[in-house]
């Protein structure tokens, strides 16, 4: 007997698989091209005692530029739009900056976010970040005939916001010309067995496969010939068509877990427009900025060669009586 086509047993599984294949291809050639920049900025594999010298104005740039974009954190500023006479919408809006500062200037993770988000501008041309509701809850307490009882519901005891920061590879959407044609963004996430059985329940921890890791560890775990756990790599995905996040699983081939608009914000996704390099309107491709100047880089490192090679050529020589 055939086996159903998957395809048409999960069009929307498909869907997004299709979706996510779709920007893997668009983007190879920027992800390649990035990678080249980083090697040139963290200046790998080259033997300073044989090879050419070597003027690193990316280094240079992006140290300057990444201070001058972001050195500290912005103070919230929450305003009423009409200053008339209102004392809930002063209180209100009084609330929610003290809430908004405390949530970014408390926790660090909004601040190393930035940076990071900042930084992968300037190299790669492309820096996001990832908005997260986390709440907590407790046990709520029953009083009845002055005795304290524990009940079966929970009480919202701690809430906050984590800014997340998304690895340059580990962001995606679906392809389009402008930011605002886009309906579909996703995101990596990377979780070993405990995290899976925590986020998703025990039954789908066993079922799932750990078969993956992040491709910069991939490298590194080749070049130090060390040992690293695998991973299960999950697709979150915030679809705006369907108003739902859906998480998905390339080797499971299967939806994970599906929420109708978790957040619910006013904008749908869980992430701004991406901190974009130079860019066209008819691709969200972004070009890295050393790509427009890589030819005065190239004629830099041609003088910083010479001028080594020449200082090298000096002798010292002198006389006495």
């Amino acid at each position: 007997m055939a086996k159903p086509d998957p395809k048409t047993k999960y069009p929307r599984l498909q869907s997004y698989l299709d979706s996510i294949s779709s920007y893997e291809k668009e983007f190879k050639k920027w992800e390649k091209r990035v990678e080249k920049i980083l090697k040139r900025y963290r200046d790998e594999q080259r033997d300073t005692r044989t090879s050419p010298a070597k003027f690193n104005i990316l280094w240079s740039n992006v140290q300057t530029l990444v201070p001058a974009c972001f050195s500290r954190v912005p103070l919230p500023d929450v305003s009423r739009r009409c200053t008339d006479n209102d004392p809930v919408g002063r209180v209100a809006s009084l609330i929610l900056e003290r809430a908004l500062d405390c949530e970014v200037q408390h926790y660090v993770d909004y601040r190393m976010t930035m940076k990071q988000s900042v930084y992968d501008r300037f190299l790669g041309g492309r820096g996001q970040a990832w908005a997260r509701y986390e709440p907590s809850f407790k046990p709520s307490l029953q009083v009845t005939e002055d005795v304290e009882e524990e009940g079966q519901n929970e009480a919202l005891d701690y809430e906050c916001a984590p800014t997340d920061y998304v690895h340059w590879k580990d962001f995606g959407h679906s392809v389009a010309r402008t930011w605002e044609e886009v309906n579909r963004v996703w995101r990596k996430v990377y979780m070993n067995e405990d995290a899976v059985t925590e986020r998703f329940g025990a039954d789908i921890a066993k079922k799932l496969p750990y078969d993956d890791t992040p491709e910069d560890l991939k490298r590194a775990n080749r070049e130090d010939g060390g040992t690293i756990k695998k991973q299960a790599c999950i697709y979150e995905i915030a679809d705006k068509e369907t108003k739902s996040f859906v998480w998905v699983s390339k080797s499971m081939k299967k939806i994970i877990d599906e929420k109708d608009d978790p957040l619910g914000l006013q904008d749908f996704f869980p992430c701004p427009r991406p901190l974009y390099a130079t860019m066209t309107n008819d691709s969200l491709i972004p070009v890295p900025d050393f790509t427009l100047y890589q030819d005065q880089a190239q004629t830099l490192d041609t003088l910083a060669d010479r001028a080594a090679g020449l200082c090298e050529m000096l002798q010292l020589k002198g006389v006495y009586d």
